[in-house]
């Protein structure tokens, strides 16, 4: 893998690269949506599941950010027909590629919050 230098902003590789990142942030902003992620990484989910388990989030909300993730090919919503109709949402294959990224990024905040507030405070 070829290592790119981030210290010239004009660099072309850099501007890519730079793009690249907020587009990354974009997908994880806003409150909820790492939480939604998070929850499908362990199983597929009805809309009243994720609702009664991430703490906090309100009805409007999730759909908004369902359907957001949704158009960003990140979660698939699978209908099952019959009565009564079931909605659930999976990750797609796609969205299943964050699973490394969050795992990263849990790991970095535990070490963060280690050096921050010291061995006591990280459980």
């Amino acid at each position: 893998m070829q290592k790119v230098n981030l210290i010239y902003p004009g660099d072309s590789d850099c501007i890519k690269r730079m793009r690249a990142i907020d587009d990354t942030i974009h997908i994880f902003s806003g409150k909820w949506k790492l939480a939604i992620i998070s929850h499908l990484c362990a199983r597929q989910m009805r809309y009243s599941e994720l609702l009664k388990d991430i703490n906090g989030i309100a009805g409007k909300v999730l759909s908004r950010e369902l359907k957001d993730l949704e158009m960003n090919g990140l979660i698939i919503r699978e209908v099952t027909t019959g009565s009564p109709v079931a909605v659930s949402y999976v990750l797609s294959d796609y969205g299943k590629t964050l699973k490394v990224l969050i795992d990263a990024m849990a790991e970095w905040g535990l070490k963060h919050r280690e050096k921050i507030f010291g061995k006591q405070l990280v459980q």
